[in-house]
């Protein structure tokens, strides 16, 4: 009789345990059938870089310009910054408490700090070379960001500060990994680096599409393949998301070929060290940026890119169209169910509803 009562608590035990982990399970795991969209504002204007700060949603564009949209008071503030002649293309920015930082991509590098209390810039990195392209730019803290740009001497290009942004070093190419011949990065989304904690990754593209992982900072790399499609110019990661230090997913694909929908999409369990291609032949071709979902286990994925706005609610094994527009090039969450987009003419709000 004992054995009998201590069988059947352990069985309920044991049930009851199961039972608590597929509620758990269900409640991270977010199923959205449709989405609503509207306009926030239209202009000539390309966006690949924004940032939510508060109500605030920060641009970086092409044309020299940069602004932000409140959202509580429906108003666009927007400045240019003018440089000789130069028409500046800023793709890339990052923010602290009292700063936001703007990177254009192309020769020279310039990197300007906005105040946020009265929209006042500073230069306060420049960097002349044929060769220089800044792709992605992010901060750790309030006082430790990172930008980073294609290869000149061997290396990526890779600039640290670490007093809040006043001061950048650029780390010294016998310091990174060796990059290969053609190996370089996109500018596409300012996705290029993703940071957990201490933990940094940066992706690239062309000859190889790999995974570059720092777990200090920024003071020491590793290197790890991906099974991305590379080999050309154009094709590689332009894309990547860490949900925690160990889960991630990259996208990309082959710029040229923006319906091809396999080689295009891996995700990691163990911090980046291994990648395997997910969803083969399904869901979107190329993309320019893929994220997360807030608080949702890593299970819900939203992607933009040449064939639309893709959502998975399965950790990237399915995939479902919820929007066409190929004009978005970039996105983030300000909740587990509101985004902000932008690309070619427009920021947009998406609302996702189950």
């Amino acid at each position: 009789m004992k054995k009998k009562i201590i069988v059947g608590l352990t069985v309920l035990i044991l049930i009851s345990c199961k039972t608590a982990l597929y509620e758990k399970i269900s409640k991270d795991k977010i199923i959205y059938k449709t989405v609503v969209i509207d306009t926030l504002f239209q202009d000539n204007i390309s966006i690949r870089a924004i940032l939510i700060d508060e109500n605030k949603i920060w641009y970086s564009a092409n044309n020299s310009r940069f602004g932000f949209y409140d959202l509580k008071t429906k108003l666009k503030f927007e400045r240019n910054i003018f440089k000789d002649s130069l028409k500046l293309e800023f793709r890339s920015n990052a923010q602290t408490a009292h700063a936001v930082f703007i990177l254009n991509v192309a020769n020279p590098a310039l990197l300007y700090k906005v105040s946020k209390k009265d929209f006042t810039t500073k230069l306060v990195y420049q960097e002349s070379h044929e060769k220089v392209f800044y792709d992605s730019m992010q901060f750790w803290n309030n006082k430790e960001g990172i930008a980073m740009g294609d290869p000149i001497a061997g290396s990526l290009s890779i600039i640290i500060t670490r007093d809040g942004g006043n001061t950048w070093n650029k780390i010294p190419a016998n310091e990174l990994p060796e990059i290969a011949e053609g190996e370089a990065a996109f500018a596409a989304s300012n996705t290029n680096i993703v940071i957990k904690g201490n933990n940094t990754w940066i992706v690239s593209g062309g000859k190889k599409a790999r995974v570059f992982h720092s777990s200090d900072k920024g003071k020491s790399w590793r290197v790890y393949n991906t099974p991305i499609v590379q080999g050309k110019a154009m094709a590689g990661i332009f894309t990547a998301d860490f949900y925690d230090s160990e889960k991630g997913f990259i996208a990309g694909g082959d710029y040229e070929a923006p319906n091809q929908n396999f080689g295009n999409k891996a995700v990691t369990y163990d911090g980046g060290k291994n990648w395997e291609l997910i969803s083969e032949n399904q869901g979107f071709g190329y993309a320019s940026c893929v994220q997360y979902i807030p608080h949702s286990n890593g299970k819900s994925l939203v992607s933009v890119g040449a064939s639309g706005i893709h959502y998975s609610c399965d950790g990237g094994n399915s995939w479902k169209q919820l929007a066409s527009d190929p004009n978005l090039f970039t996105i983030r969450f300000v909740d587990r169910q509101t985004a902000i987009a932008a690309g070619k003419n427009k920021v947009i709000r998406i609302k996702f509803l189950k």
